[in-house]
């Protein structure tokens, strides 16, 4: 076996090439792409909630998009009260659905969801349902194609990459020591201009690193106070990014 560096079709990111493993068949090397990097749709009430998110892309007036799986589309739910206090009057849209991964995000980026809007601010937190599918290093992978796609899709829009948020009920949890992996590794993606990293796992942890269901009811899901303390710990970069 041997690699090489594949640019997932994203020409004008050169800093976010994937490396993935190849073989030769017929004399050549053709790319094994492992599902975290390969644009997948999903089926059900998933495709309802792409149309819908689709909508209200195509009625434009689009500064500030949150990008993820439930607990993004969950500022539709328990962070209802909380997205109207802190995004209300922001001309924000929800662009997160429930159950997605990372290769999911990517095909709903090709079709429709970020069309005709050019956004001052992304805001991305996205991997935490790959952590019982895939390895840290192929979740890796997903986020920093997620990112590539949205500077190249959106050269103008600010990305705030958000570490995946803790979960589990103690920082031996499995899956929070895989998204742990994840976290270290995209955070070497902060340009400090275009793309900026922030972790703010204190603003939901105790201070032994457990986490109580007041904040993640199932060690997970946000409460409305979990919401709350997701939009306060972000605002300054909020404020800062968005020029406001």
């Amino acid at each position: 076996m041997k690699s090489f560096r594949l640019a997932l079709h994203l020409p004008l990111v050169a800093a976010f090439i994937v490396t993935v493993p190849a073989r030769a068949e017929d004399g050549a090397a053709v790319a094994e792409l492992h599902e975290a990097i390969k644009p997948t749709p999903r089926d059900g009430r998933w495709g309802e909630r792409h149309k819908q998110i689709n909508a209200r892309i195509a009625k434009g007036n689009v500064d500030l998009v949150f990008i993820g799986d439930s607990i993004t589309q969950g500022w539709e739910g328990k962070g209802r009260a909380v997205w109207q206090e802190f995004y209300g009057e922001r001309n924000a849209a929800n662009l997160g659905i429930g159950g997605d991964r990372t290769q999911h995000v990517l095909w709903r980026l090709e079709n429709g969801n970020i069309d005709g809007v050019s956004p001052k601010l992304a805001v991305v937190m996205i991997g935490t349902n790959n952590s019982s599918r895939n390895p840290a290093e192929q979740t890796i992978e997903g986020v920093e194609a997620i990112v590539a796609s949205l500077r190249e899709r959106l050269p103008k829009t600010k990305i705030l990459l958000m570490a995946v948020f803790p979960r589990g009920p103690n920082a031996e949890d499995p899956k929070r020591l895989e998204n742990d992996k994840v976290n270290r590794a995209i955070a070497k993606h902060d340009d400090g201009e275009m793309v900026r990293f922030l972790d703010i796992k204190d603003a939901f942890l105790e201070k032994d690193g457990t986490l109580t269901r007041e904040i993640m009811p199932d060690l997970l899901h946000l409460s409305e106070d979990g919401y709350r303390r997701w939009a306060e710990a972000i605002e300054p970069s909020l404020k800062r990014l968005m020029q406001e």
